[in-house]
């Protein structure tokens, strides 16, 4: 039986275009260097396996909006960490991953036909699929430039993926007062938060130098990057509680549950600084080795100083430089995944091993 798909029609999978390059890469008598994904490949520390299997004999259904440790954890952790105060526990929502979150948080907000989302002109693919997904417009919006009326929901994104760029609380202040006005919620991504390079100083939408109030705001986190934990799909949404509270009912009907071990493991990784500093560590000493190498070799990396990745051009068009790089065996992402404003750049991840890496470097030095 062939069962015919309805609905908006959504792009292509962007990395399925890469087949050709990543054969082409493959060849190399070195093997591939693969830097198009931002999959963790470090262990995931041992306070965190502990954790997951401590609550493996647990065979009742899960808490769609988390136990109350898990929540508090989170509360706890975004003020340590990142100076947010005032959130309540109860305005704060589990996730599988922030993928899932980010996919469908439009039709969630109600979002459909004649509505807009906005999302940054170089973007995460998945704002305009959820986008698309709900059957509302995209807009891209440039630099400072408001929303138009019509407007449901904003996009931000600070450190930005794919271009690490990070907007000051100032910046953010205005990109919230701006989408307010239109009547839109503001969702900010902010997966990349832990991961400052060259003295950026990154801030949460919910931090109290951005919003008096989080209402009409929603933060979105990830333990992908800062826990290693993407295989555990690991995400959080926090912000307005009536907005939480509404994504809550919602999700329990829907049945979108974080598993209970994987509960438990969030709540560890969130308690547990020491593992996010040193995993911090293993990525700038990773860009330090292929930063100068790809600089060295012609590329200019822009913005670049938060998240993992060096958003790095040759003064060419983006597909021409995926496949330089595939003649020497390392595979990279075109910056056209991420909008038309990204066609001369493309994304080089630091998500690979210290071997995998200083290889790269040497390829791009010879």
């Amino acid at each position: 039986m062939i069962i015919e798909r309805r609905g908006p029609a959504l792009p292509d999978f962007p990395w399925d275009s890469l087949s050709d390059h990543a054969a082409k890469a493959r060849k190399h008598p070195g093997g591939v260097v693969d830097l198009s994904v931002g999959t963790p490949v470090d262990p995931v520390p041992a306070v965190i396996q502990a954790a997951l299997s401590s609550v493996a004999d647990v065979p009742g259904y899960p808490t769609t909006h988390g136990t109350p440790e898990l929540r508090a954890a989170f509360v706890a952790a975004v003020e340590r960490r990142y100076g947010v105060v005032g959130l309540s526990a109860d305005a704060v929502l589990p996730t599988i991953g922030s993928k899932e979150l980010v996919a469908w948080l439009p039709t969630l907000l109600g979002v459909g036909p004649g509505d807009v989302v906005a999302v940054p002109a170089v973007a995460y693919p998945t704002y305009e699929v959820g986008a698309l997904l709900a059957g509302a417009t995209v807009v891209r919006l440039a630099d400072g430039e408001p929303p138009p009326v019509g407007t449901r929901l904003v996009w931000l994104n600070s450190p930005s993926n794919p271009t690490g760029r990070v907007l000051s609380a100032g910046q953010l202040r205005d990109a919230v007062a701006a989408a307010h006005a239109v009547g839109a919620v503001v969702a900010s991504d902010e997966c990349y938060l832990a991961l400052p390079w060259d003295d950026a100083s990154p801030v949460s939408v919910l931090h109290p130098s951005v919003v008096d109030s989080s209402d009409g705001v929603l933060a979105v986190h990830s333990l992908s990057k800062s826990s290693s934990l993407a295989g555990y799909r690991a995400g959080f949404i926090a912000g307005d509680p009536e907005l939480v509270r509404g994504l809550l009912e919602l999700r329990k009907h829907a049945g979108m549950i974080v598993p209970r071990p994987v509960q438990e493991a969030m709540r560890a990784a969130l308690e547990d600084d020491a593992h996010v500093a040193e995993q911090r560590a293993r990525y700038l000493a990773r860009r330090e080795v292929l930063k100068p190498a790809l600089e060295a070799a012609g590329f200019t990396v822009s913005h670049s100083e938060a998240g993992l990745y060096l958003w790095s051009s040759r003064g060419e068009d983006a597909w021409e430089t995926v496949s330089w790089l595939a003649d020497r065996g390392i595979l990279a992402a075109p910056g056209t995944f991420y909008g038309p404003a990204g066609e001369r750049h493309v994304r080089i991840a630091l998500t690979a091993t210290d071997e995998r890496i200083a290889a790269a470097a040497e390829r791009l030095k010879a």
